[in-house]
């Protein structure tokens, strides 16, 4: 079956999870564009949403959905947004978009994160996807020797500037059998904006788009 319409499905089934009124977080991504297309006729129902990019912050004005600030809204509902890899632990790998930095905020300021994938992205551990970490500019040789040192091989992602006037390092090689560990000490080097590993803070459920619907999981807490 077309790897879309797993997507599709995925996306459909979190369009359920909002509640009247609410303004929810929506993410980035081809997964995420389903939902923004979904979400479009059930925009009388919701108050608005905060979105981690401005590439979704145009969908959603496009579809006549009020973009919020997060500073306004404080505490969202339910966060929805895709990854490039999930595990059955619910640790993520995001940012192929870069929008990591924005999406790690909105995701730690909601109260239920809902991601949205479909079943190629599920995994058994990550790191077949590059690690994407969100660097200073001015940082970057920096970073990239002591990423080096953890056992990446580092690449800059060429052309791209983030949301936040910030480079893209995409790191090879690593197999992550601690995300939370290996989050925890990334995001300690000196010039790291942060990164894709969404360990310390993971998902709450995983959409998992298949050939014969949807499969919900949902961790435990």
């Amino acid at each position: 079956m077309n790897q879309d319409i797993r997507k599709q499905r995925a996306a459909e089934a979190a369009l359920d999870l909002i509640e009247d009124g609410s303004v929810i977080g929506v993410g980035t991504g081809s997964t995420v564009n389903y939902f923004i297309e979904g979400l479009a006729s059930l925009r009388g129902r919701i108050g608005g949403a905060v979105s981690s990019s401005e590439a979704s912050a145009q969908r959603l004005r496009a579809h006549a959905i009020p973009v919020l600030d997060l500073n306004a809204t404080g505490e969202l509902p339910l966060y929805v947004d895709g990854a490039d890899e999930a595990t059955r632990g619910f640790a993520l790998i995001k940012g192929g978009g870069g929008a990591l930095t924005r999406e790690k905020i909105v995701a730690a300021a909601s109260r239920r994160f809902v991601c949205i994938i479909d079943d190629q992205k599920l995994v058994e551990r990550l790191g077949r996807f590059p690690l994407p970490v969100e660097v200073i500019p001015m940082a970057r040789g920096h970073v990239a020797r002591q990423l080096l040192r953890l056992g990446g091989q580092p690449a800059l992602r060429e052309g791209v500037v983030t949301d936040n006037g910030n480079h893209i390092l995409d790191i090879r090689g690593l197999s992550i059998t601690d995300p939370v560990a290996l989050e925890t000490e990334i995001n300690q080097i000196a010039g790291v904006v942060t990164v894709g590993l969404f360990a310390r803070r993971p998902a709450d459920v995983l959409l998992v788009g298949t050939a014969h619907g949807v499969v919900t999981l949902t961790r435990a807490t």
